[in-house]
């Protein structure tokens, strides 16, 4: 976890009209008729250490760690629409409220998807932290939630190939399109009207596919934000 995520302080202004798809009944959380299933005794959670977590095996583990990342992003914006920074407008308190809305759902729904499926295998709300972050300046808020967003659609991409069920590869594919929109609503507030909503820092210009990253590679960049250890051994972190 020495790898940190690089914030620009950039300063940017407000696009008013570009919010309406970030609306909660567009989320739909994408769970009806969502059938979870039971894990192998293979996918057991174990503990390390007696203190630090390990995220499991299999589906489990991928489970585990999606909901680690919802956590955080949930714990962010929980900070940032519990005590807006100076000078926000009422069109950027709606967009960021609604970003908290969804990330709460995701977090709250991982909580119950793994709690289902496997009981004993629940990875524990985790602590973070904010090193560096003025949640009462905008351009830093701005350009950490920019941050979070494209770490969390890399992850959500690198992690695909690692599960198994079906079910929850499908679940995967509707969470992380809302955090590819939540993504763009961000950079488009601090650029509006520019092609950077889809830049192509983060889209690959030669085939328009976004990034993916590996799990190590997620959690060495989220690490300043974590202040629980956990391990994920399998994906040797």
């Amino acid at each position: 976890m020495k790898k940190t995520i690089s914030v620009s302080s950039s300063s940017a202004t407000l696009d008013t009209n570009r919010r309406n798809f970030l609306k909660l009944s567009g989320v739909g959380l994408a769970i009806a008729g969502l059938a979870l299933v039971g894990c192998n005794d293979d996918d057991d959670f174990t503990i390390v250490d007696g203190n630090v977590f390990d995220l499991g095996k299999g589906d489990v583990g991928v489970l585990n760690y999606a909901y680690a990342l919802e956590q955080l992003e949930a714990d962010f914006y929980t900070k940032v629409v519990n005590n807006f920074y100076s000078g926000i407008s009422n069109d950027e308190k709606t967009v960021l409220t609604d970003l908290y809305n969804h990330e709460v759902i995701h977090r709250d729904f991982f909580k119950a998807a793994i709690t289902g499926a496997a009981p004993n295998a629940i990875l524990p709300t985790l602590e973070f932290q904010y090193p560096g972050v003025n949640f009462s300046n905008r351009a830093s808020v701005l350009a950490t939630a920019k941050a979070l967003e494209d770490t969390g659609v890399a992850a959500y991409n690198g992690a695909g190939k690692y599960i198994t069920n079906a079910d929850y590869l499908v679940l995967a594919g509707k969470i992380v399109s809302v955090e590819a929109r939540h993504a763009s609503a961000i950079r488009d507030l601090i650029n509006p009207k520019s092609a950077d909503f889809s830049g192509d820092d983060i889209v690959t210009a030669m085939n328009g596919l976004d990034a993916a990253k590996e799990p190590k590679d997620i959690v060495a960049a989220a690490g300043p934000f974590i202040k629980t250890p956990f391990t994920w051994k399998e994906r040797g972190i």
